[in-house]
C-alpha cells in the first residue's frame, strides 16, 4: 500500500512504500515531504541571502557616500550632491535634509 504526497503549490512529491501499512506509509511520505519543502525554502533564503550579498558595494577608498569636513564646516552626500554646513546637527542625528534628497534622487 504505496502513498504518494504531492505539495501543490510548489509540485513538490514525496512517496513512501516500505512498509506494509499504509499509515506508516502515508507518515514516511509526509516526513519526506516536509523535509523536501524545508531544503527547498533554505535554497530560496540562500539564493536571497547572496542577491543582498551581491548588491552590496566594496567598502573601500572612494567608495564612501557621504563626506564629513568638520575644520570647513560642511558635510556633503556624494551620491546627491546635497551639502550643508550645519555639522552639529547632522553630527546629533540630523539627517532630514538627507534622506529627502536621497529620496527626491530615488536611491
Amino acid at each position: 500500500s504505496a502513498v504518494r504526497l504531492t505539495h501543490i503549490p510548489t509540485g513538490v512529491v514525496a512517496q513512501s512504500q516500505s512498509d506494509r501499512s499504509q499509515h506508516k506509509n502515508k507518515e514516511n511520505a509526509l516526513k519526506q515531504l516536509k523535509s523536501k519543502l524545508y531544503e527547498l525554502e533554505l535554497q530560496k533564503q540562500n539564493e536571497e541571502q547572496q542577491m543582498l550579498e551581491d548588491s552590496k558595494s566594496d567598502i573601500g577608498w572612494g567608495s564612501q557616500i557621504r563626506s564629513y569636513v568638520l575644520d570647513q564646516s560642511r558635510i556633503k552626500d556624494l551620491r546627491t550632491n546635497h551639502e550643508t554646513g550645519n555639522t552639529s546637527a547632522v553630527l546629533n542625528g540630523d539627517l532630514d535634509d538627507f534622506m529627502k534628497s536621497s529620496l527626491k534622487a530615488g536611491i
